[in-house]
């Protein structure tokens, strides 16, 4: 088994303000979460390949963890008057940042199987200003491969127990407090 110690490093470095290693196995999905995304519909449906109904979902998930041992979580906080405003984009934008960065440094240290889910329609985050998504409309390379994760959502990943696993006292993105929301994003080692 690799030590993963730097990747939790590299995240805090990035901006999380904590990470820590789960056991894949310990991550619970659930479907009716990525049947969210559809009812009520959210922004980001259909419109990347990174949402449902272009992602593997919950079933393939499922399908996926066996090949992993590991999940590096990390989260972020935030006052929670910018997770209810248009800044909410730049902080789901950090997500996809940390993960895809995480990713590519765990798949140089070996861990060629690696791979990050984010929150947030990547299209919403990174192509707002373009019409539609250029892989799904015109078949084209995706403009932001280095940066675009798929939605931990649209795979049907239980976000509050992810955080209870990890050790996060909270488990809804509001803290007890009301002050705060947090943020997480996942990397999957092997």
């Amino acid at each position: 088994m690799r030590n993963f110690l730097d990747l939790l490093e590299l995240a805090r470095h990035l901006g999380a303000v904590d990470a820590t290693l789960i056991e894949v196995k310990d991550i619970v999905v659930r479907d009716e979460l990525a049947g969210m995304c559809l009812e009520p519909r959210c922004d980001g449906y259909g419109r990347s390949l990174s949402c449902p109904p272009q992602v593997a979902g919950p079933q393939g998930f499922r399908e996926m963890m066996p090949e992993y041992n590991k999940a590096l979580v990390f989260k972020l906080e935030v006052p929670k008057e910018v997770a209810f405003s248009f800044e909410r984009n730049e902080v789901l934008a950090l997500i996809h940042e940390i993960g895809a960065e995480v990713e590519t440094a765990a798949r140089k240290m070996g861990a060629i199987q690696a791979r990050a889910f984010a929150g947030g329609s990547c299209k919403e985050l990174f192509c707002a200003d373009y019409p539609e998504c250029r892989v799904l409309d015109e078949g084209k390379p995706c403009r932001n491969p280095h940066l675009a994760r798929p939605s931990m959502s649209g795979h049907g990943i239980d976000v509050g127990k992810l955080m209870e696993t990890a050790g996060w006292p909270q488990n809804s993105v509001i803290a007890k407090d009301g002050a705060t929301a947090t943020f997480t994003g996942l990397v999957l080692l092997e």
